[in-house]
């Protein structure tokens, strides 16, 4: 299990908590997952430092789904939320800036990584949308990024593997990638195989039925958006350790 590292994208500190229960190595804590992720709340990032004593913490720093074009407003949100990342005690910071153009914002990702110092810093899945990624690659390492976390600029890792096997193969240890969307126990295997990439981002999530015993169905918070208002779903510590096992072996406690 050494030579390989996990991630599991927590919605929750009770999906934090059962990622750590399964031997993930660390999580992204992230609200919003319906949107692909945003910062999480204070209290969530408090609550969560003090759950995890064995794995790391890194916080999504996104202020809104949608595009990575951000204004003057969301970049001061950014810095902000960076600087609360750190004084709460993260581990680390994920992130992602692209110009109109498409093109990794150097000025922007420059600024907030300098906030970030004493922080490992990941780029998201902006890479995955951005309009050249082996020159944006070369440009993340250039900026001192920790890692990408990326599919492949396709919709799941798997289908990605063709451009995850070329990025890895041009980052050639420089930097680190993070194989990420859709790997699960039954392709986390051939992932790696395929591509040769030693770390994994995942979620883990199975869906439970709430406790409410009063119900009504009528109503959605979501307006028109459809959302399940009596279901959820949350990481498993036994979905994070079968996904580990499928590629390592059995997990020792």
């Amino acid at each position: 299990m050494e030579q390989y590292q996990f991630e599991v994208c927590a919605n929750s500190v009770e999906s934090c908590l059962a990622a750590q229960a399964g031997g993930a190595n660390r999580v992204e804590l992230c609200a919003g997952i319906p949107e692909g992720g945003t910062t999480p709340s204070y209290g969530d990032i408090v609550i969560a430092r003090e759950a995890l004593t064995k794995t790391l913490l890194h916080v999504i720093i996104r202020p809104r789904g949608g595009d990575f074009l951000y204004s003057p407003i969301e970049q001061r949100i950014m810095l902000k939320d960076i600087d609360n990342a750190r004084r709460l005690g993260a581990d680390g910071v994920v992130f992602g800036c692209l110009t109109a153009k498409g093109d990794v914002d150097l000025s922007l990702m420059r600024q907030l990584i300098e906030v970030s110092q004493g922080m490992s810093v990941t780029f998201h899945r902006a890479f995955d949308v951005c309009r050249n990624p082996q020159e944006a690659l070369e440009q993340i390492i250039e900026l001192g990024c920790n890692r990408i976390l990326t599919s492949g600029a396709q919709a799941t890792a798997e289908q990605g593997i063709p451009l995850l096997k070329k990025l890895q193969q041009q980052a050639d240890g420089r930097i680190i990638l993070l194989a990420g969307c859709g790997v699960n126990e039954n392709n986390i295997a051939h992932i790696a195989t395929e591509t040769g990439i030693r770390e994994f981002h995942f979620s883990a999530r199975e869906t439970i039925e709430s406790k409410m015993l009063h119900r009504n169905g009528t109503v959605s918070m979501g307006g028109t958006v459809n959302i399940e208002e009596y279901r959820r779903p949350i990481t498993t510590a036994e979905r994070v350790k079968r996904t580990i096992k499928s590629l390592t072996g059995p997990i020792k406690n």
